[in-house]
């Protein structure tokens, strides 16, 4: 299925697949998994990823996602709760008033209770890393003129928002690029005074410009409605979204009726959609260049969509397997049934199209010596 003609997917597609994948990371603590799906979503980026300014922004991500597993470690050791048999760090209790009687200050921190953090932040650090895949591989002004009309004010500030990120990477280069033509070798602290500074700024005014030219070519604005037709989408909107609160809860929950699970979940998407499709009526628009929805962008959604599945049935067939033993500390158990469904969330990065390249790499001309192109004499 995969063609040899580089074509941009629809960004639809790769925001299905990396939602997919987010949903199915929330379910499980176990490192083993957490890891694979960081692997399968990394080579995805890897492989199919453009040279444009927003694919640069998947290290931030990864940046942010080690930063977030070290907080959540720091805050453990602070302010956690502190259980285990094993202590590995035994530091003083700090007495609390008794308005904050719930909260340990410092105290001897478990290794249980410190595993259990690193798996937390772990799978907090993975679900921002399939967001972060999803900005890296899905161009942001494409997917805005993809989204229905009903979303564009709401979509309008959320790709200014998500843009912000790439904008970024691509200020750290430029400021990077700009301290080194001055023969600025300043490191640590007074290289990060210079260039803070000249980063944020940057980013600030490229956003608020995308935002401004944005506006000037009509998004955000809405055509005459009539009363009762607006009443209707709202209706149909704000009933859509609690159908699908409560379904999606019930599906979490195993506990709960089955009606309100799925069934549920499918009344509120088709609520949704039917409002989606009037108040896209409102809006009028035209696209200049609409993006094809293939073979191989059912491909990439279906992978990711199986992979939340996977992770669902997991759930209900093997729960144990998706938590780490620490109760006490043993190896991390293989569920395969979700191991299956991040292992096919993986076939994107070979079976679709490569992404277009701004920028072609010639490859090196053979120098031709001017005695050849001559001749030789008679």
């Amino acid at each position: 299925m995969s063609s040899s003609t580089p074509r941009a997917l629809h960004p639809g597609a790769w925001w299905l697949w990396a939602i997919g994948l987010a949903v199915a990371v929330s379910q499980t603590t176990n490192p083993l998994v957490l890891l694979i799906a960081a692997g399968v979503v990394t080579f995805v980026v890897v492989s199919r990823r453009s040279d444009s300014p927003w694919a640069r922004a998947f290290k931030l991500y990864a940046v942010l996602g080690a930063f977030i597993i070290g907080l959540r470690v720091i805050l453990h050791v602070l302010v956690g709760l502190k259980w285990g048999e094993i202590t590995i760090l035994p530091l003083p209790l700090i007495e609390l008033p008794s308005w904050a009687s719930g909260i340990n200050l410092l105290g001897d921190v478990g290794l249980e209770g410190l595993l259990a953090a690193v798996f937390e932040g772990m799978r907090l650090a993975t679900m921002i890393l399939c967001v972060g895949a999803a900005n890296a591989l899905a161009d942001p002004k494409r997917m805005l003129a993809a989204l229905p009309g009903a979303l564009q004010e709401i979509g309008t500030a959320v790709i200014v928002a998500i843009s912000v990120a790439p904008q970024l990477a691509q200020s750290v280069k430029r400021v990077h690029r700009a301290r080194l033509l001055r023969g600025d070798s300043a490191r640590g602290l007074r290289a990060f005074r210079r260039v803070a500074m000249p980063v944020l700024e940057d980013t600030l005014e490229r956003s608020m410009a995308l935002a401004a030219s944005m506006d000037s070519r009509g998004y955000g604005r809405r055509g005459e409605v009539s009363r009762g037709q607006d009443h209707l989408t709202g209706i149909f909107t704000l009933g859509g979204l609690l159908g699908m609160s409560v379904g999606s809860y019930g599906l979490l929950d195993r506990e709960s009726p089955d009606w309100v699970g799925l069934p549920l979940l499918l009344v509120g998407i088709g609520l949704g959609g039917l409002g989606l499709a009037l108040g896209s009526k409102a809006v009028s628009r035209t696209v200049y260049r609409p993006s094809p929805w293939r073979a191989p962008e059912t491909l990439t959604a279906a992978c990711g969509l199986l992979a939340a599945a996977a992770a669902f049935a997991s759930l209900r067939c093997e729960p144990s397997a998706l938590t780490m033993p620490l109760n006490p500390i043993g190896p991390p158990p293989l569920p395969w049934l979700m191991t299956a469904g991040l292992l096919v969330a993986a076939l994107p990065a070979v079976l679709t199209p490569p992404p277009p390249l701004a920028r072609v790499r010639d490859r090196p001309r053979r120098r031709v010596d001017p005695c050849e192109s001559e001749g030789s004499p008679a």
